[in-house]
């Protein structure tokens, strides 16, 4: 760890942290020696990683190979009109680099694949899984449970959101949804469309279980997924419990990602 001398700026920039006795100047100089990985810098993307940069962590990976369109403005909140046609990683790290200059960003203009990971995750102390679609989600949740770095999930569906944390030895992704819907049942964005205010309620949450790991305050939502709906304005938990014959994280579990075919389903194959 870097140690928890902070410069005068920086005295000054987290002081309303400094001065929680559960986040102290220790705890900030474990935020500014933190790295983190952003997969997707949409619609949740974008409150992560406002967040994560106010809050002083000290390396943000971004990870997107999307550019910017018009309608993402409605809720994609940090790139602008300007940015129509640009590389969303391009604008995001714009974005970051302005907000706090004590950011390195790392922008990675690449797609998520079986190819990439593992080099897109090296590195990184923590991974925040804000894609939008279920390869992804199930690739993330393979690979960095095989090679043991936590990461939070989070998705959004028109006036809903889940969020939950895999940080230890508890479930998975799998032990909760074994293998991805069928193609169609559940329909994408530009489908069925989303509240625009929806991902920075969820993608805050995201952040939020993000900055508590590395200041070790709370208890995590490892085990456990928060259910969001914005139209009643109510949130339940739901229990995940590991699952001894999840293919991931069970009692005989794949060797590599190189096993799993992410597309159509995403079920690991059986033996």
């Amino acid at each position: 760890m870097a140690g928890p001398d902070l410069d005068p700026e920086q005295l000054d920039r987290y002081s309303r942290h400094i001065i929680m006795d559960e986040v102290g100047p220790e705890g900030q100089a474990s935020l500014l020696d933190a790295a983190v990985l952003v997969v997707g810098a949409g619609g949740l993307g974008s409150p992560v990683l406002q967040y994560l940069a106010a809050a002083g962590v000290g390396t943000i990976g971004i990870a997107d190979h999307d550019t910017v369109e018009r309608s993402n403005l409605q809720r994609q909140v940090v790139h602008g009109d300007s940015d129509v046609g640009r590389p969303k990683v391009d604008s995001a790290a714009e974005f970051v680099r302005e907000l706090n200059p004590d950011v390195t960003v790392e922008p990675h203009d690449v797609a998520v694949s079986p190819e990439t990971v593992a080099d897109l995750v090296a590195g990184y102390d923590f991974v925040v899984d804000a894609s939008d679609n279920f390869p992804t989600r199930f690739l993330i949740n393979d690979y960095c449970t095989l090679a043991g770095v936590p990461f939070v999930h989070g998705a959004i569906y028109r006036f809903e959101g889940q969020v939950t944390a895999f940080t230890g030895d508890g479930p998975c992704y799998r032990c909760l949804f074994p293998e991805a819907p069928p193609e169609g049942a559940v329909p994408d964005c530009a489908t069925t469309g989303v509240l625009g205010v929806l991902p920075g309620t969820v993608g805050a949450i995201q952040a939020t279980e993000t900055v508590k790991q590395f200041v070790g305050v709370g208890e995590s939502l490892d085990g456990r997924m928060v259910v969001y709906d914005a139209a009643d304005m109510t949130f339940e938990e739901v229990a995940v419990r590991p699952n001894p014959e999840c293919p991931v994280c069970g009692d005989d579990p794949i060797d590599s990602v190189d096993e799993v075919e992410y597309s159509e389903s995403c079920a690991v194959p059986a033996d």
